[in-house]
């Protein structure tokens, strides 16, 4: 009998058993396979779907060729973002653990046991939700975005190119724009690890997604503006990617020195990581994190820190 088939007693005498199976067909073994990356897709997509559409909305909805009357604003940017992350994590949080941001997934596999076999495999299906999410709003917005370009096909960078991938404002130093991506990033992290750690309060099942909300939301109304706050760098080079395909070219990747890359892929993961270590060294006893595996003596006595952090992460079953 298949290890993924278990017998059910017949329910009357005579009656031959019954059977129930993981797989009651091919797709179901397939599904298995590629049930976490395809949460982090699926998670990273409305993530990005959100986001970027309330970025279309609080910036094409000023402007007078598009709405008569000023309909957008910083605050339709920020609850995108923050909606998107919470409802993101919600579909991704009971099979993959909700991560949604490779700046997460390196984080997790650096110092709280994930493993690196799943890293790149979860980065391509988060990069691949943010191209997808990324594409969906630009189908939904593009003629708006015509009407703000001033004519079809119309395309500028950083301009409406802003709405998708991240460009810091002007008078931003190199040094300023790196500094605020990593502070983001830290706080982003330093949150998520405190919520999902059992020993610091945890809140009641089912609020992760709102502490994920009010987290991301308070980023962009605190320290959003200046660089469109990537904190993730699937939020901002997946849709980067999408906007260099739908006609805003090489600029995308071309400003600022690769703008693209230091201050939206390296400066979220340093952060990340750096939150990681603070939180871990500072405050978190689980015997997940590397900070607390046992030295040489308590190895030798057989003993280890306890097992207080559950393996699934950000916001597993137990939590959401």
């Amino acid at each position: 009998m298949d290890e993924a088939t278990t017998a059910k007693p017949a329910l009357q005498s005579g009656h031959d058993a019954e059977y129930f199976t993981k797989y009651p067909n091919r797709w179901a073994r397939l599904r298995s396979i590629i049930r976490e990356p395809a949460a982090e897709f699926l998670g990273t997509m409305i993530l990005t779907m959100f986001g970027t559409a309330g970025n279309a909305q609080g910036v094409l909805f000023d402007n007078p060729q598009v709405s008569a009357t000023p309909a957008g604003g910083w605050l339709s940017v920020a609850f995108g973002w923050g909606l998107g992350t919470g409802l993101g994590a919600w579909v991704a949080a009971g099979i993959s653990g909700g991560h949604i941001n490779p700046a997460i997934t390196i984080a997790l596999a650096t110092f709280r046991g994930f493993s690196w076999r799943k890293v790149p495999v979860f980065i391509l299906a988060q990069l691949l939700g943010g191209v997808a999410g990324a594409a969906i709003t630009y189908a939904n917005y593009v003629h708006a975005i015509d009407l703000a370009e001033g004519g079809p096909g119309l395309r500028t960078v950083p301009g409406t190119a802003s709405l998708f991938g991240t460009y810091a404002l002007p008078y931003m130093t190199n040094v300023s724009a790196f500094w605020d991506e990593f502070l983001g990033t830290f706080l982003l992290v330093m949150v998520l690890l405190a919520v999902t750690d059992r020993r610091n309060g945890p809140p009641p099942a089912g609020l992760v997604p709102l502490v994920l909300f009010l987290v991301v939301f308070g980023v962009a109304m605190a320290f959003g503006a200046q660089t469109r706050f990537a904190i993730n760098p699937a939020r901002d080079l997946g849709p980067r990617i999408l906007s260099a395909m739908a006609g805003y070219g090489r600029a995308v990747f071309t400003f600022r020195h690769q703008y693209w890359l230091w201050c939206g892929v390296l400066a979220p993961v340093l952060g990340a990581l750096v939150a990681a270590f603070v939180y871990d060294t500072c405050v978190y006893t689980g015997n997940e994190s590397v900070v607390n595996r046992p030295s040489a003596r308590a190895r030798a006595l057989h003993a280890h820190a306890p097992d207080q952090q559950h393996k699934q992460m950000l916001a597993g079953t137990d939590m959401v």
